[in-house]
């Protein structure tokens, strides 16, 4: 290969995103339709209603989940770190094992969502109502926030976010 056309090649695919999003996949996600393991990037779901989905696996780094209804949603070992979810709804959802580092959750609803073993450093929990969710412990709290509108399980104590 000549060298101009190494340097060419290499320099295309050095531009290229490695995990660019995966249009196809976030247009069936959008109609409602499962897709674990699926590539969601910047994906944008929201003010939709999509109940139940399992996107366990998937990768929803940057994802806009604003005044989503996602109950009973699955994100079991996701990658949600960066996601907005804002004003959502994920009651009985599971983000157990799943990454949120510096997501927001700025006035969601997480009642009986499991946390187990969930990254939560970073994420704002302010004004979430998640006192009857199960799986979390002080130590995941630790590197999270909130404020005194952010309704915990009782024993539990979160930093206020600055």
């Amino acid at each position: 290969m000549r060298p101009f056309a190494a340097l060419g090649l290499m320099a295309a695919l050095a531009a290229a995103p490695a995990f660019a999003q995966d249009a196809g996949q976030i247009a069936r996600v959008r109609g409602g339709a499962s897709c674990p393991g699926c590539n969601l990037f910047q994906a944008d779901l929201s003010n939709r209603s999509l109940r139940g989905l399992n996107l366990s696996r998937a990768r929803l780094r940057q994802a806009d989940l604003t005044l989503v209804v996602m109950n009973r949603a699955s994100f079991a070992g996701a990658d949600l770190r960066d996601v907005n979810a804002f004003g959502g709804v994920f009651s009985s959802a599971s983000f157990a094992g799943a990454n949120l580092t510096n997501a927001t959750f700025v006035g969601t609803y997480l009642q009986g969502a499991n946390f187990r073993g969930a990254t939560l450093s970073g994420v704002n929990f302010s004004g979430a109502e998640m006192d009857r969710a199960v799986g979390l412990t002080q130590g995941q709290l630790n590197g999270a926030c909130g404020d005194v509108a952010t309704r915990l399980p009782p024993g539990l104590r979160i930093p206020e976010c600055r």
